[in-house]
């Protein structure tokens, strides 16, 4: 363990191998994300850090965004892409002084970082694992804005993905009141109990279902190579730069967006049941395959999971698409809350 999950642990944590379960009472901490201001730990994503003068232009070659203008005043929702032009990873890119951060998944971070570091060859990129250079916590809620610049200082600017910069922390503005805070690990046990005295606790699978619900979707090793950004509407959330040159998969991005409709989106929905990332997805709709898969899920307060799915859009007009079998439990959707164009 490590000082940071030992901290964790002196406070209540439920520790497992891919974080915090819970501060003791999952279901009350799910009530709690979906009604008041929670605080959550968030070991379960990593950090790859990418230092070096051409490390931001490295990078820029190699996902679905543009960095030609990437400052430490705002990050960047992107995708790296398989030669297919299916996601093998979703993140967020950010600066902090002299590296180029990217947070993904910690399931995803090895096997990133080492396909990634593939494609260095003779530039002047170095790339390392940043996971344990800074804690990363995620504040949501009411006052969540007050908390962050009390403890950074300074507000976080308007504007989704606008970051303030501090000596010890900095923060990326997800939401009105959600963000994305990395403090360095000598003052984030300060930090934590600041943060606590107006924020409950709670474990990964509360932050999750915030993220679930905002229809922020997530690749994860189950969902790799399974999606082309479009149907995990990463080009409405900003992911994807039509604009920028040539990266891998570039090509059937471009085609898909321009050369007819995206027969698969993603959606918002409430099962009755436990679902999976991965899981199939079935409707009458389309009898002779899956009509589409789970791509993230979380237990909701009210019990069963909230999920995103990526699903074909005349089974989700039909009204009747069901989890695991042609007659699994049934998908209610629900609007996300950005609109999507077909």
């Amino acid at each position: 363990m490590t000082v940071w999950s030992d901290t964790l642990a002196a406070r209540g944590a439920a520790l497992t191998g891919a974080g915090v379960a819970d501060f003791g009472d999952a279901a009350g901490e799910l009530r709690a994300a979906r009604d008041g201001a929670v605080l959550a730990d968030l070991s379960h994503y990593g950090l790859i850090a990418f230092s070096g003068e051409e490390a931001q232009t490295f990078l820029h070659a190699l996902i679905s965004n543009d960095l030609r203008g990437l400052r430490e005043n705002a990050a960047v929702f992107a995708a790296h892409l398989s030669p297919k032009g299916r996601m093998l990873a979703n993140f967020l890119v950010l600066k902090r002084a002299g590296d180029v951060l990217v947070m993904l998944p910690a399931s995803l971070r090895e096997s990133m970082q080492k396909r990634l570091s593939m494609f260095i060859l003779r530039a002047k990129v170095k790339a390392r694992d940043a996971s344990n250079e800074w804690v990363r916590l995620g504040l949501s809620g009411p006052g969540s804005s007050a908390a962050v610049a009390a403890l950074l200082g300074q507000a976080v600017p308007e504007g989704i993905m606008a970051m303030a910069q501090a000596d010890s922390a900095f923060a990326i503005r997800l939401g009105d009141e959600r963000f994305d805070l990395f403090v360095a690990p000598d003052a984030a046990s300060t930090a934590w109990e600041k943060l606590a005295a107006t924020h409950r606790p709670v474990g990964a699978p509360a932050w999750d279902w915030l993220l679930v619900n905002a229809g922020i979707p997530s690749v994860l090793p189950q969902t790799q190579d399974a999606f082309v950004p479009q149907m995990a509407n990463m080009e409405v959330l900003g992911g994807v730069s039509f604009t920028k040159g040539c990266y891998p998969g570039q090509e059937i991005v471009a085609r898909s967006q321009y050369l007819g409709k995206v027969k698969r989106r993603l959606y918002l929905a409430h099962v009755d049941a436990a679902a999976t990332p991965g899981d199939e997805l079935f409707s009458p709709e389309l009898p002779d395959q899956a009509a589409g898969s789970i791509a993230n899920s979380a237990p909701a307060p009210g019990g069963g999971h909230d999920v995103l799915a990526v699903v074909h859009g005349s089974s989700v007009e039909a009204g009747e698409v069901h989890l695991g079998r042609r007659d699994g439990p049934r998908l209610n959707f629900r609007a996300l809350p950005y609109p999507v164009t077909a």
